[in-house]
C-alpha cells in the first residue's frame, strides 16, 4: 500500500476483515474510515472493524493484538 492507503490497483482494503473498495467509494471510504501506520506502512480499517476495535486504536495497540 502507498501512503495514500490505495493498493497497486487503485482500491483501498480493510488491514483487519480484508474489506475492499474501489472507484467512486474511495472518497466516502477515506472520510469513515480509519487508518495508522505499522512498520512503515499505512494500515486502513473499514468503519465496522473501525468501530469494533476503537478502544484498541485509540490505546495504539498493534493490530495483531486486535
Amino acid at each position: 500500500m502507498d501512503d495514500g492507503g490505495r493498493d497497486d490497483d487503485g482500491t483501498m482494503t480493510c488491514g483487519s476483515c480484508g474489506w475492499q473498495v474501489a472507484g467512486a467509494d474511495l472518497a466516502e471510504a477515506r472520510v469513515r474510515w480509519t487508518f495508522g501506520t505499522e512498520r512503515g506502512r499505512t494500515v486502513w480499517a473499514c468503519e465496522r472493524c473501525s468501530r469494533q476495535h476503537a478502544r484498541s486504536i485509540e490505546g495504539k495497540l498493534d493490530s495483531a493484538w486486535w
